[in-house]
């Protein structure tokens, strides 16, 4: 889970692989109350052990903002 962010149609993205779907569904309820803790919310899938999550501002017009880089970061710190 070492890969970086990218940007993929104006959004941040990154794909996070786990060992099942437990995990991977408990690294979503994570992400859940970091969502809500930074007020800002990712679109995001999940298909058994992977989780798929972009970011981006829908308020400022579905673009990349640092609210974006924070809450990439912020999630990224959940899984060190």
């Amino acid at each position: 889970m070492a890969d970086a962010w990218t940007v993929v149609a104006g959004a941040l993205f990154k794909k996070f692989v786990f060992a099942d779907f437990a995990e991977a569904f408990a690294f979503m309820t994570r992400v859940a109350a970091l969502a809500e803790q930074h007020n800002h919310h990712p679109d995001w899938s999940n298909t058994w052990n992977v989780v798929e999550i972009s970011l981006c501002s829908h308020d400022q017009g579905r673009t990349i903002t640092q609210r974006d880089h924070d809450l990439a970061r912020a999630i990224d710190e959940l899984i060190i």
